[in-house]
């Protein structure tokens, strides 16, 4: 049975359940797990988590699926990283630094109480909405187990959630004909996105492709002089997440506006006990 929902109710749950789920991408925990399958190269590391529910795919695969990486960089660690570690073995190591890293965070109190095992059960019903078709991330994960113990049920449950919502978001990207460095760069613009500095780093793309893509924004209309967004790049933006919360919306209408508000609150608790103990760095966001 599904049920209305406040505007954006299903975004603000994922607002609080996206930054759960990246946590151990920031870890210190998920480079110990991923070097002792021999993975040492930050960029390997991050290619191989979040593809291996795939299989060991080609680095055609991940930069269709990943979106907003060039391809170059993609291509220097893929499909190599599945030699020195399969995708089995990739994957026993990231549930390994989920665990350590969600202790360290957020303390085994909290791990163990009624309110993590009760966010698990929401955001596990909510998945029960999510559908295969034109996502393969989501569709990927959504074929592995799902673990026994509640923080990590919970944890596998947002990744199931925050790849469905972006593969839908891909979608509205292609429609909104933003390719992957104008996407990054318009978000960025919005305030809300990956500072440049974090992209450049990150991302493989260099100062002069940031440029030509500010360029070609420009030329349509939708960045000023200043880089800053035009009233039509504003409208633009507003519009590829109105699409993707549409495309988002079955998972949250399933579990209903009272489920996604208790989910929300929930997820929010934990997330800001986990920013409190220094989740992320500083200076990630931003338009700088």
């Amino acid at each position: 049975m599904t049920t209305a929902l406040p505007e954006r109710a299903g975004r603000r749950c994922h607002n609080v359940l996206n930054p759960l789920h990246s946590t151990h991408y920031f870890s210190p925990d998920l480079g110990e797990q991923l070097a002792a399958v021999g993975v040492t190269d930050r960029n390997a590391a991050y290619f191989a988590v979040r593809a291996a529910a795939m299989g060991p795919v080609g680095a055609g695969v991940v930069t269709s699926t990943f979106y907003n990486f060039r391809h170059e960089l993609v291509a220097r660690h893929v499909p190599q990283v599945w030699r020195t570690a399969s995708p089995e073995a990739v994957l026993a190591a990231r549930a390994r630094a989920v665990d350590a890293t969600w202790r360290r965070l957020l303390g085994d109190e909290a791990i163990g109480s009624k309110e993590v095992a009760e966010a698990a059960e929401l955001a596990l019903r909510a998945t029960e909405a999510c559908t295969r078709t034109a996502r393969p991330l989501y569709a990927a994960h959504a074929d592995l187990p799902v673990p026994d113990e509640p923080h990590l049920a919970l944890w596998h449950a947002a990744t199931l959630l925050r790849e469905h919502r972006g593969d839908g978001h891909l979608t509205v990207l292609l429609g909104a004909e933003l390719d992957p460095l104008e996407a990054l760069v318009s978000h960025t613009a919005t305030g809300k996105g990956m500072a440049p500095k974090w992209i450049l780093a990150t991302r493989g793309w260099t100062r002069e492709d940031w440029d030509a893509a500010t360029g070609r924004l420009r030329e349509r209309g939708l960045l000023n002089a200043e880089g800053e967004l035009t009233e039509a790049g504003v409208a633009l933006r507003k519009e590829v997440e109105a699409q993707t919360d549409r495309l988002d919306r079955a998972p949250y209408e399933h579990l209903g506006a009272t489920g996604v508000e208790r989910l929300r609150e929930l997820a929010t608790g934990l997330l800001m006990t986990a920013l409190a103990a220094g989740a992320f760095p500083e200076g990630m966001t931003g338009k700088n």
